[in-house]
């Protein structure tokens, strides 16, 4: 049988050899870095290198946002059009709080990890809270109950063969 080491010609920076045996007409079995999944919780959806909570119950947006908290996540946070077209399509008919406030209208809106929002989408409303509806991202105050999205980095789980041959080269 084959050994599974880094000199062996199948090693590459982007393709691990599994070891031991061969696949389709005696090819050796292979598999690139690629086949390492992201894997979300039960009742999360992944898309790109987030999973995402779409909640079925109504909240306001703190206790939304420390339910995501409880979940070791935020309220959803998107760096791209991509993403926010995502939560748009998924989220359904229903406003959803996201990870967006402000202290006043005066003041820039901010993610809850505290970052400057990048201004990506115009925000809509007078509110200290934002979420997203049917028109887009709109802004509300903290006490009305909603819907709402959390998000977190996908976890990633290695093939056990990749993790063996990983702690080998250790």
């Amino acid at each position: 049988p084959q050994t599974e080491c880094p000199d062996s010609p199948w090693f590459r920076p982007t393709e691990i050899a599994s070891s031991p045996g061969v696949g389709a007409r005696g090819a050796p079995q292979r598999f690139s870095i690629k086949n390492i999944r992201a894997v979300c919780p039960k009742d999360w959806i992944g898309f790109m290198s987030k999973c995402f909570y779409f909640s079925e119950d109504m909240r306001n947006w703190t206790l939304s946002q420390t339910f995501c908290m409880a979940q070791e996540a935020h309220l959803a946070q998107f760096e791209s059009k991509e993403e926010l077209n995502f939560l748009m399509r998924y989220k359904g008919d229903s406003t959803h709080w996201i990870g967006l406030h402000r202290e006043s209208t005066q003041h820039p809106w901010r993610w809850t990890d505290n970052t400057e929002y990048n201004n990506l989408v115009f925000i809509g409303g007078e509110g200290e809270r934002a979420y997203l509806s049917d028109r887009g991202i709109s802004s509300g105050r903290d006490h009305t109950s909603r819907k709402w999205i959390c998000s977190k980095p996908e976890s990633y789980l290695q093939h056990p063969k990749v993790s063996k041959l990983v702690s080998k080269q250790s």
